[in-house]
């Protein structure tokens, strides 16, 4: 599975979810996931569910914003885009 092909399903499976939810619920959401993420590296374990929940909901932000994280990423990353 590609990066937009997890966006697709990921807007398949929650999209009217998230739309309905809002915007700014989704990023609190997101944030939230991101704190477990810290917890989970700070007691070493977890972490792999935790970084799979950050890009869901990630995923799921960008679609409520009509972004593309595919084209996104090439455009920023591989395209001249900063060094690493």
């Amino acid at each position: 599975m590609d990066i937009r092909e997890a966006q697709r399903f990921i807007d398949e499976t929650y999209g009217k979810r998230d739309r309905d939810r809002g915007i700014h619920a989704d990023l609190v959401w997101l944030g939230e996931e991101v704190g477990e993420l810290f917890k989970a590296v700070r007691e070493g374990e977890g972490i792999e569910e935790e970084i799979a929940d950050v890009f869901a909901w990630l995923l799921s932000v960008a679609n409520v914003l009509g972004v593309d994280v595919e084209d996104a990423f090439r455009r920023k990353y591989l395209s001249g885009g900063p060094p690493p």
